[in-house]
């Protein structure tokens, strides 16, 4: 597996890409296959690792030194992939264009699989237009997939979480949570108007992107508005992260664009938090109105909704996201996948040969 140049796998905060790449190295590692990971330095040595990149890269993310870092780093896992291609059954990336576009050039003689991490726009499309024909593309939604109908998809897989390390609690403290990137177009703002509106303090926690745009929206819009019930967490994770979920009354998702999928919705699932999310994205499949939470389509309707939340079982909340999220199911995934392509290249070989 290649993961990104950015963080450790797993990462120590940030890092949605990094957690579901630890995650499904570990389970096939369970099943009994030999994995081989390329990642940056300090990620686990139980995926058999191979670092190509410091661990400090992360910083260079929106900077101008980014595009040359992540340059950096393909050719040194270009290089490795041409040595060890003997030696390997199946790539799969996880490093999004940059990684995309090396492979299909590297034109391996090995299947490649890649899946495709970002939201799908007219750009997106072009791209893996152009890859399409080298690379086994997998989507992380039925929602992505259907952005980009046009492509030869060798299936859907859900991404999962680390269920074990998140807590089911029925004792709720009557907060509301956000859990994401500051930026307009996951709408803190929104979520700061349902607070507002419903009475309930409101927790917002998520970096701040590097990006002008990120910036000047928590300046302008969100930080103002900031108070004693509402507040603003810059970064959460590990045990905090845990208790800051489960104690939720719900988490609020708010989402203001076509997201792919959203661990963040799963993360409060899985910690018997209902969601209460725009029907939007992967929200629509994700989120099972009146089990794990509600989908709406208006504040109104969202500040409706809130009011709603405690007629949710937490506990039947955490189990139905449990059976749908965990690692085992994405690793069932995975596996149907790399058999449908290591089956597909044997037939094709045996037509050549």
């Amino acid at each position: 597996m290649v993961a990104p140049a950015w963080f450790p796998v797993p990462p120590k905060g940030y890092g949605g890409i990094e957690l579901v790449v630890h995650l499904l190295g570990l389970e096939l590692v369970r099943r009994g296959h030999q994995v081989t990971t390329f990642a940056v330095e300090g990620s686990d040595p139980r995926l058999n690792l191979i670092s190509l990149a410091p661990g400090d890269w992360g910083s260079a993310l929106g900077t101008p030194e980014q595009v040359l870092r992540d340059s950096t780093y393909q050719l040194r896992v270009n290089r490795r992939l041409e040595q060890l291609s003997g030696k390997l059954d199946l790539v799969h990336l996880h490093t999004e264009a940059s990684g995309m576009a090396a492979a299909s050039l590297l034109k391996l003689r090995v299947p490649c699989v890649a899946t495709v991490h970002s939201g799908i726009n007219d750009r997106v499309l072009e791209f893996l237009e152009e890859v399409d024909e080298e690379l086994h593309l997998v989507a992380i939604s039925n929602s992505q997939r259907e952005q980009a109908a046009g492509i030869r998809w060798a299936a859907v897989v859900h991404n999962s979480v680390p269920v074990d390390q998140y807590h089911v609690s029925t004792e709720k403290k009557g907060y509301l949570v956000e859990l994401a990137r500051v930026t307009k177009d996951k709408g803190q703002h929104i979520a700061i108007e349902v607070a507002e509106r419903t009475g309930m303090p409101l927790v917002l926690a998520g970096k701040v992107d590097r990006e002008a745009d990120s910036r000047l929206y928590f300046r302008d819009v969100i930080q103002p508005r900031l108070t004693s019930r509402i507040r603003w967490i810059e970064d959460v994770h590990g045990e905090e992260k845990a208790e800051l979920l489960s104690g939720a009354a719900a988490m609020l998702f708010p989402i203001q664009w076509e997201e792919p999928f959203g661990l963040a919705m799963v993360e409060a699932m899985v910690s018997g938090t209902p969601v209460v999310a725009f029907s939007r994205g992967a929200a629509k499949e994700l989120v099972e109105p009146g089990v794990t939470g509600f989908l709406v389509s208006s504040i109104d309707e969202m500040v409706a909704r809130v009011r709603d939340v405690s007629q949710i079982d937490p506990a039947a909340c955490a189990r139905r996201a449990r059976q749908r999220f965990s690692p085992k199911r994405m690793g069932d995934g995975y596996e149907a996948v790399y058999r449908k392509v290591l089956a597909a290249a044997s037939g094709a070989s045996s037509r050549t040969g």
